[in-house]
């Protein structure tokens, strides 16, 4: 049955996943996750035959979880967060990098491999983060506001790395793209705020007012993907034009009701997303390289939550923030499947590098929500302490 067949059986085996998660009182996410390696190519069993299209599908579940985002985030909130969204992100990418240049080294790498691996493991996952903070209603507080902003402006930050590291052999060639996308970016982004800013609420005011439920939904659809669409057209992130439609309808009194209807399908989508990453585990690779993997897992979640923990207090938050963001945002992000799979196709990205990157971010993110319950304990241990010196 090609492409339904496949849905089917993800659906199914989704459903058993969450079933058994919900159960042990684990978050469902990962549930789809062993989903996703029992009926993947990787295991026995039923299994999923058009992988490609599925990934294509799991796309929209990044889009429309950036969309949501956007009608739940209007633009006035990220101005108390924009100093260490726009100034510390940076730089803990940057820092990252570096520190992945040295595992790279450690495992003797070559010096290409090694920074793709560096990029990889910057960007943390939009996907699980949000996930996690909406189903423990934490999207509306200080660490929301922070965790989001920063993740924005990571997932802007995948487009010059998506330009450069394939042009490392021809970087005055990378230059001059990354430069037509940053004004493509800049004249996008300026248009749907002078532009969109009205146009869209306009548009959602008069398919409000003609009363049916159907053509307001597809509205809301076409504008959240359509300007993905257009974005993505530009050689810009499906994703951030996603998230940048979602942030102009936030302006709009309809916005509420846009967001129930969307919900839905980004739960749906969401879903196959979670499940295509659990179809990339390799069990082999895993029991094999068991050692590598291990030493790179415990370094990257050691190495993250301390570079978020201390640029966070460096710029004046305080209390249990910094421990917040840290354990939240230690994992590696779903663009590194993307950027991952770039690099292993152009050859900058050797097989062994590549499959240990597809094993570590799956990794990282079935830890997260369990390093997250961390992070009440940990701030009332190290309080104690504070309080005995």
């Amino acid at each position: 049955m090609g492409i339904a067949g496949d849905i089917a059986l993800i659906t199914v085996a989704a459903l058993i996943g969450g079933m058994l998660a919900h159960m042990l009182r684990l978050p469902v996410v990962l549930g789809y996750i062993l989903a996703g390696l029992a009926v993947g190519p990787h295991t026995p069993g039923p299994t999923v035959v058009k992988v490609e299209e599925v990934e294509v599908l799991a796309d929209l579940g990044v889009a429309l979880l950036l969309f949501t985002v956007g009608l739940e985030f209007p633009s006035e909130r990220l101005t108390p967060v924009r100093k260490i969204a726009l100034l510390g992100t940076p730089l803990q990418i940057v820092l990252t990098v570096l520190f992945g240049l040295g595992l790279g080294s450690l495992l003797e790498w070559d010096w290409q491999s090694s920074l793709w691996f560096g990029c990889l493991i910057s960007v943390s996952s939009t996907m699980i983060v949000l996930k996690v903070l909406a189903d423990r209603g934490l999207t509306d507080t200080p660490a929301g506001h922070i965790m989001t902003a920063v993740l924005i402006v990571q997932d802007l930050a995948i487009i010059p790395m998506m330009v450069l590291l394939p042009a490392l052999d021809d970087l005055g060639h990378g230059m001059a793209a990354l430069g037509l996308a940053l004004v493509r970016s800049v004249l996008f982004v300026a248009a749907m705020l002078v532009l969109g800013g009205r146009a869209l609420p306009w548009l959602m005011e008069k398919m409000a007012a003609l009363g049916s439920r159907e053509l307001f939904m597809l509205l809301t659809l076409a504008l959240g993907l359509g300007i993905g669409y257009g974005t993505w057209q530009m050689g810009l992130s499906f994703a951030f034009g996603a998230f940048l439609a979602g942030m102009v309808l936030s302006g709009s009194e309809h916005r509420h009701r846009a967001l129930g209807e969307v919900t839905p399908l980004r739960d749906l989508f969401a879903m196959l997303f979670f499940v295509s990453v659990g179809m990339l585990i390799e069990p082999a690779f895993i029991v094999e390289d068991w050692g590598v993997l291990l030493f790179l897992l415990v370094m990257v979640m050691l190495a993250k939550p301390i570079i978020f923990g201390f640029l966070t207090w460096s710029f004046g938050y305080r209390d249990i923030l910094p421990l917040t963001v840290a354990l939240y945002l230690g994992q590696v992000g779903e663009f590194a499947f993307v950027l991952a799979r770039m690099g292993s196709e152009d050859g900058s990205l050797d097989h062994p590098a590549y499959l240990s990157v597809l094993s570590l971010t799956v990794l990282t993110m079935v830890l997260t929500p369990f390093t997250t319950r961390l992070v009440e304990p940990l701030y009332g241990w190290w309080k104690k302490r504070r309080t005995r010196a």
